[in-house]
C-alpha cells in the first residue's frame, strides 16, 4: 500500500481504501476512517466509486465499530467475480493456458504442444486461439477480461515486457510480446477490447504463485525450476526480486568446474544447465540408448521408476545443490522449493546431500527444502496474480476508475 493511507489528515485515495480492504487490514467503513483519518463522508464518497466500478461488495455483518455498542458494521469485500484474467505458461516444447478468477481460481484450462523455437509470431498467435476457446469453455466473454499474464522461459525486462538474450528462445530477443499477444487475443475472442499484457520469467511467476498460496508469511522464498533448463525465482517481502534488468535468478548459467567441456545452449561452456538440467540428463540417457529428448521425457521415465534416470537425476541434484549452497548462504531463505520436470525424490535427495554439506549450518537451520505444491499450475497462478496485483495496486486504481468514468 502507498504510504499515504493510515496518516491522520492524509488524502488517502480510493486505491488506498481498496488496498486496505483487499489486504484485510480494514474491512468496515469505521475501520477505514480510523486507518486513513478521512471523514465518514469522504470515505463514503470514495467507496461509492469502487462500488460503481463493481470492485467492492458488501459482506456479512462484522464487529461493532463503536465502543458504545450498537449494530454490527457491514463488512466490505473485494468482488473477485467482476472480471477474469487470462494466463499462459510457456515451456520449450509445450504450454499451458487458463482463465482464472481474480482470486486465482482456475476456471478453464488447456495444455498442449507449443514449440517455442517456432518463434514468437506463431506461438503467440496460437495462444490467442487458445484464449478464445477457453473463454467460451469457462462461460465468460471477452469484455470481462481485465488482463493477460504470460510466463516465458527466459529473462524479461519487466519495464518493456520483452525477453533479453534468452538462451533457449531463438528469435524472441527484443520481440514485442505484449503487442502481438494482445492482437492475437483480439483476433480470436469476439468483442475483445485492448487489454494490458504482463510478461515475466517463468521461474519468477512460479515462485510468486507458490509463495502467495502456500507460504504467505515467508519473507525470503526461493524456487528453482529444473526442466529443459535451470532457473530460479525469488520473492522477498512479498515482491518478486528481478534484479536491475530481469536477470536475477539465472543460475543455470553459473559456470561449474565439472562442466568445462559441456557446451550450453547459450553458447558458453561449463554452465550448470549444460550438466544438470533435464535436457542434460536426457542427453546422457540418449547416449546410453534410452529414448529421451527433453526434460519432460526424463520426468516420464522418473515417474515410471526407470533406475538409470533416477541415478542421473540424483547426480544432477548434487550438482545443483552445490550451487544452491551459495544461493542459500547469500539469500538466507526460509523456503527453498524445487520445481520442474526433475522435481522428484532422486533429484531432491541429491540437492540435500550437497546443500547441507557445503552450506554453513547457520544458513540452513531454519530452511525448509520442499517440492512444488501447485505443480504445473504454479506459473499460471503466478501470472494471474501478477495481473491482479498490478491492476488493483493503489497507484493504478485512480487511473482505471477515471477510464471507467466513475
Amino acid at each position: 500500500m502507498s504510504g499515504r493511507a493510515g496518516k491522520p489528515g492524509s488524502q488517502a485515495s480510493a486505491g488506498d481504501l481498496l488496498e486496505l480492504v483487499r489486504s484485510g487490514r480494514a474491512t468496515t467503513r469505521g475501520a477505514l476512517q480510523q486507518a486513513t483519518g478521512l471523514s465518514r463522508a469522504t470515505v463514503g464518497q470514495r467507496l461509492d466509486r469502487l462500488f460503481r466500478a463493481g470492485w467492492l461488495r458488501e459482506g456479512a455483518g462484522g464487529p461493532v465499530d463503536s465502543p458504545l455498542g450498537g449494530r454490527p458494521s457491514i463488512t466490505l469485500e473485494f468482488d473477485d467475480a467482476h472480471a477474469v484474467v487470462l494466463a499462459a505458461d510457456l515451456d520449450t516444447r509445450h504450454a499451458r493456458a487458463a482463465v482464472l478468477s481474480l482470486a486465482g481460481e482456475i476456471l478453464a484450462e488447456h495444455a498442449g504442444t507449443l514449440v517455442v523455437e517456432e518463434g514468437p509470431d506463431a506461438v503467440l498467435g496460437e495462444l490467442g486461439r487458445w484464449f478464445g476457446r477457453l473463454l467460451e469453455k469457462a462461460g465468460h466473454r471477452a469484455h470481462e477480461v481485465c488482463g493477460i499474464g504470460l510466463a516465458v522461459p527466459g529473462p524479461v525486462d519487466s519495464d518493456t515486457g520483452r525477453v533479453v538474450q534468452p538462451p533457449i528462445m531463438p528469435g524472441w530477443d527484443g520481440f514485442d510480446i505484449r503487442g502481438r499477444l494482445g492482437r492475437a487475443f483480439a483476433e480470436h475472442a469476439h468483442g475483445a477490447a485492448e487489454v494490458p499484457v504482463f510478461v515475466d520469467n517463468d521461474a519468477n511467476l512460479m515462485a510468486y504463485g507458490e509463495q502467495r498460496t502456500g507460504y504467505p508469511d515467508c519473507s525470503a522464498f526461493v524456487l528453482v525450476k529444473v526442466s529443459t533448463g535451470i532457473g530460479a525465482g525469488m520473492v522477498v517481502d512479498g515482491r518478486v526480486y528481478r534484479g536491475v534488468d530481469g536477470g536475477a535468478g539465472d543460475i543455470g548459467h553459473i559456470r561449474v568446474p565439472e562442466g568445462a567441456d559441456a557446451l550450453c545452449r547459450c553458447g558458453s561452456y561449463g554452465c550448470l544447465a549444460a550438466v544438470a538440467s533435464g535436457g542434460a540428463v536426457a542427453r546422457r540417457l540418449a547416449e546410453a540408448g534410452v529414448p529421451a529428448a527433453s526434460g519432460s521425457d526424463v520426468r516420464d521415465l522418473l515417474t515410471a521408476g526407470h533406475p538409470g534416470a533416477a541415478a542421473l537425476a540424483r547426480d544432477a541434484g548434487r550438482r545443483v545443490g552445490d550451487v544452491l549452497a551459495t544461493v542459500v548462504t547469500l539469500m538466507n531463505p526460509g523456503v527453498l522449493m524445487i520445481a520442474g520436470d526433475l522435481a522428484g525424490t532422486p533429484f531432491l535427495t541429491g540437492v540435500r546431500e550437497l546443500l547441507y554439506q557445503r552450506a554453513l549450518p547457520r544458513s540452513t537451520a531454519r530452511l525448509d527444502v520442499v517440492t512444488s505444491r501447485l505443480g504445473e499450475r504454479a506459473g499460471l497462478v503466478g501470472a494471474g496474480a501478477l495481473v491482479v496485483e498490478h491492476l488493483y495496486a493503489a497507484d493504478r486504481v485512480e487511473e482505471r476508475l477515471l477510464a471507467l468514468g466513475v
